[in-house]
């Protein structure tokens, strides 16, 4: 599957992504520090799913015509630690095939 991770998606949990053989493309790698609008863009170039724990992506799909490629997953869970987190986000990815 093709993800763009927002910035604050831990390494740990993109890494656990990639090692399943999941196309990941990280904000801090490629574009950090640009706008949520600009993330919106990339999303549709790269056509890639967002995945985030920032509720505004949410409101700016419904509010604006800037809309995601192919979606947005996001995940509201507690922090209890990066580890935690890679295990749930592959969990949760690897839950379906039809994120679309």
């Amino acid at each position: 599957m093709r993800l763009l991770a927002n910035e604050n998606i831990p390494l740990i949990a993109v890494e656990a992504l990639r090692a399943c053989g999941h196309d990941v493309l990280w904000l801090r790698e490629k574009a950090q520090g640009i706008t949520d609008i600009e993330v919106m863009g990339l999303d549709h170039r790269e056509e890639r799913i967002l995945i985030t724990f920032d509720k505004d992506f949410v409101g700016l799909a419904f509010c604006t015509k800037q809309s995601p490629a192919c979606g947005i997953i996001l995940f509201r869970i507690p922090m209890i630690s990066s580890a935690y987190i890679a295990k749930a986000f592959v969990k949760v990815i690897e839950s379906r095939n039809d994120w679309k």
